[in-house]
């Protein structure tokens, strides 16, 4: 097992005050984490699930990877005791009177499968209302294991486990956050907390690493989708909700799980810049509104970027959108890039944009070459 070492979570050590009424959220200690503008793998949008776990006596260790945040009711009580949003496990004990102490081996540990495969870039471990019961410290270990392993499979000795957080303290009601170094890709993590309490959320932050021959197999794919290894490199605003989930699977379900704009008060319009999987050709677009109403983007442009020091090519021109609407458009010739924007006018938002291609000889190449790079 190779370790690497991040940085620690300073300042989130330690105890955390017991609850004493009003907001539960107003002595909650976090930080600006830099690898939060990455994607978040463990997202249950993008297939992401707690595949198992040793205990989760007082609390289902699902919750782990709920979007929103956790909530907290002082009188929430039921009949193993207090519940709690999260994930959370008994109290250890040791082997006989004379040592009731757990060992310091002992823990407890859950297993989470990736949404998307990819390279890690840092990990938020949110202990919010776990004040008196969260873990003393906790680790994170990554494996690379293709298809469908059932968690048998995970356990098994052949499996390699490379560690991306060490055992390291932690606070109470506080998101502990770790940078990750390793430069592999990872379809599971092994989430250890020391000997055993409570964790709310679990983010893992990083980029999509897909696996090529996949994607060769589909043919004409959304060369721009987070689970195809597309992302956001930059928007102009991201007020009421992130760029990143215009590119999410699926349709959207409800207004925040689009890209929305604050209202703007000048001459300007905001944008979204992607990088695309790899080099690609773009044959179809399609810009979706599903769930903006009255503040859908009123027209809409796309532009294209062959490399990083390219000449931006408007591909599809200003086009008027309709509210709680999914516009399609076929382009009449085959487009080339490895980098996209979308412009809207002057404000608003979008749900979902999808860029229907196909790679080119050199993207293949380059995506096949990294994919090994990372050990796929």
């Amino acid at each position: 097992m190779t370790a690497q070492h991040p940085s620690s979570p300073a300042g989130f050590t330690g105890d955390a005050s017991p609850y004493g009424g009003g907001d539960p959220y107003a002595d909650y200690r976090t930080a600006d984490f830099d690898f939060a503008q990455y994607a978040n793998l463990a997202d249950r949008r993008l297939g992401a699930g707690v595949v198992a776990a040793n205990d989760e006596f007082f609390a289902q260790r699902e919750n782990l990877l709920v979007p929103e945040r956790a909530e907290f009711d002082p009188e929430h009580f039921g009949h193993k005791g207090k519940i709690m949003d999260g994930w959370e496990t008994r109290r250890r004990r040791g082997a006989s009177a004379g040592h009731p102490w757990p060992t310091d081996e002992d823990h407890d540990w859950a297993l989470v499968r990736l949404g998307a495969p990819g390279v890690i870039r840092g990990i938020v471990v949110d202990t919010a209302h776990f004040r008196g019961n969260y873990p003393q410290s906790v680790s994170v270990e990554g494996a690379s294991v293709g298809g469908s392993p059932s968690p048998e499979e995970l356990l098994a000795e052949d499996v390699k486990w490379t560690t991306l957080v060490p055992r390291t303290p932690v606070g109470g009601h506080a998101a502990n956050g770790f940078a990750v170094s390793a430069e592999q890709r990872f379809t599971h993590l092994r989430v250890n907390q020391h000997p055993d309490g409570g964790i709310a959320r679990l983010r893992v932050y990083g980029e999509v690493a897909p696996d090529p021959e996949w994607l060769s197999a589909l043919g004409t794919f959304d060369v721009v989708a987070l689970e195809n290894g597309g992302q956001v490199e930059d928007a102009s605003d991201r007020f009421y909700s992130p760029a990143t989930n215009t590119i999410q699977p699926g349709r959207s379900r409800k207004m925040d799980d689009g890209w929305e704009t604050r209202r703007r008060r000048d001459q300007g319009h905001d944008w979204i810049r992607y990088r695309l999987v790899a080099r690609s050709q773009i044959r179809a677009i399609e810009i979706d509104t599903a769930y903006l109403k009255g503040n859908s983007a009123g027209w809409a442009s796309v532009s294209v970027r062959d490399g990083e020091n390219g000449e931006w090519t408007e591909v599809l021109p200003r086009t008027r959108l309709q509210p709680d609407t999914n516009h399609r458009f076929v382009l009449p010739a085959a487009a080339v890039g490895t980098h996209a924007r979308v412009d809207i006018f002057p404000d608003g938002g979008i749900s979902r944009l999808r860029l229907f291609g196909f790679l080119t000889e050199e993207g293949a190449t380059r995506l096949a070459a990294r994919h090994q790079e990372l050990g796929g």
